[in-house]
C-alpha cells in the first residue's frame, strides 16, 4: 500500500513539474530582441556583426550578438518565406556560435555568407 500511495505521489509531483515547466517556457519563447533593435544594434555599421567581422568584439559582445540572432529567429519574418527566415537565421546562429566557441575563423567564415544584408532583405525586409 505504501509503495502505490509512493508511485502516486512521484507521478503527481512529476506531472506538476513538467506542467511549471511547459508554462515558464512560453515566456522563455519571446524574443528578447526586436527585428529592429538586431539590425541597430546588430547589423549596422559600428554594430556587433562589423566588430565581430574585424575580430574586435568582446566575448560579451558577440554572446550579445548571438542572442539578437537567437532573437531573430523566433521572430516571423516581415516578408517573405517562413523555411527561407529559418535557413538564414540558422546560419547566423551557427556563425555566431562558431565565433563564441573560440572558432573565430570559422565563425567569420560562416557569418560572412550569412550576414549577406542584400539577400535577406531582398525576401524579408517589408
Amino acid at each position: 500500500m505504501r509503495m502505490v500511495f509512493a508511485g502516486t505521489c512521484l507521478l503527481v509531483g512529476l506531472s506538476v513539474v513538467a506542467h511549471s515547466t511547459a508554462f515558464s517556457q512560453d515566456k522563455d519563447d519571446k524574443p528578447k530582441y526586436s527585428i529592429s533593435d538586431v539590425m541597430k544594434k546588430g547589423q549596422s555599421k559600428g554594430g556587433l556583426f562589423p566588430k565581430v567581422m574585424m575580430g574586435k568584439a568582446t566575448d560579451a559582445e558577440a554572446k550579445t550578438l548571438l542572442e539578437m540572432y537567437k532573437s531573430l529567429a523566433k521572430q516571423k519574418p516581415p516578408v517573405g518565406d517562413a523555411e527561407s527566415w529559418k535557413t538564414k537565421t540558422t546560419a547566423l546562429i551557427e556563425g555566431a556560435q562558431l565565433y563564441v566557441d573560440g572558432k573565430k575563423d570559422d565563425g567569420q567564415a560562416k557569418l560572412r555568407d550569412a550576414g549577406n544584408c542584400t539577400m535577406c532583405h531582398k525576401a524579408h525586409k517589408g
